[in-house]
């Protein structure tokens, strides 16, 4: 569910996977499926791990609509939920930042930062499917969307038709199969009326993935409430605090982190306007979560 530019970059032009204008299927503008897509698309096998050099172009820092991102070094350890979104048709053949040419119906996926080429696990957190695919492109830039699909790989997770879906994407390598597991801290939500004192760590109750804006976060619990009630004037809401530890000094101590957040949304569209409507008062920050 995207739309791309190619943007000049210092030494370094990207194929970005991001959109504007949203069309019936699930995707953006001319972009889509082929007129005659292989009918054994959802057969396409997963991506074989294997050691590759990095490529000589697109890992190195760079700035899309005016912000700057860092490729990763390595991957060992990265997981994040987020957003999925797919490409085809209109990049099909076209170069991508690792300078290989895109084909829709192979296993690959577009990432801001993940290093070029690397192997991620994703999971669509909404019917239990997984795929492997290979990192070989920057994006998607737009809408806050973490990972842009082959079409192929859209297709093995079941989202062509929404043009998104709720995924968790993992690194994986042929030296380290199994990523690490990031270590928790139990999470409270506070609400409007609550008052500092009464934080706890009490653990939420289970549910399934829900989707969240975070619109802000602190580590000075009065500008958290004041933002939160800065929105709740301007009728962004539920509008809510949510408490936890977050490791520091590379996990030897913790820090209380208050997150400002919207939600429950109920859809991804819900929260691409609730996004538009952030930046409007002058957050432009806003992203989607997923928990």
């Amino acid at each position: 569910m995207t739309s791309r530019w190619l943007l000049l970059i210092p030494l370094l032009m990207l194929l970005s996977a991001c959109g504007a204008l949203t069309r019936s299927g699930g995707y953006y503008e001319d972009d889509g499926p082929a007129a005659s897509p292989p009918a054994d698309v959802a057969n396409i096998p997963d991506a074989v791990p294997k050691a590759e050099p990095r490529s000589t172009s697109g890992n190195k820092p760079y700035s899309v609509y005016g912000t700057t991102y860092t490729p990763l070094s390595e991957t060992s350890g990265y997981r994040e939920r987020g957003i999925a979104s797919w490409y085809g048709k209109k990049f099909h053949g076209r170069r991508t930042s690792s300078g290989e040419a895109y084909d829709m119906y192979a296993m690959t996926a577009a990432h801001k930062t993940l290093p070029l080429p690397s192997y991620v696990h994703v999971r669509n957190l909404q019917n239990n499917r997984a795929v492997v695919v290979r990192v070989n492109d920057r994006g998607p830039f737009l809408h806050n969307r973490l990972i842009d699909l082959s079409y192929a790989a859209a297709a093995r997770l079941g989202i062509l038709g929404t043009g998104t879906g709720v995924v968790e994407v993992g690194a994986v390598s042929p030296d380290e199969p199994s990523t690490q597991v990031v270590k928790t801290y139990p999470l409270q939500i506070i609400p409007p009326a609550a008052a500092a004192e009464e934080i706890s760590d009490s653990p939420a109750p289970a549910a399934g993935p829900r989707l969240y804006l975070q619109v802000g976060a602190f580590s000075q619990w009065d500008n958290a409430i004041s933002l939160r009630n800065r929105l709740e004037r301007e009728a962004l809401r539920p509008v809510f605090v949510q408490s936890s530890q977050v490791g520091v000094n590379n996990g030897a101590d913790v820090a209380r982190l208050y997150r400002v957040r919207v939600g429950p949304l109920a859809s991804v569209e819900e929260g691409d306007r609730l996004t538009e409507r952030a930046a409007q008062l002058g957050i432009p920050d806003a992203r989607i979560v997923v928990e």
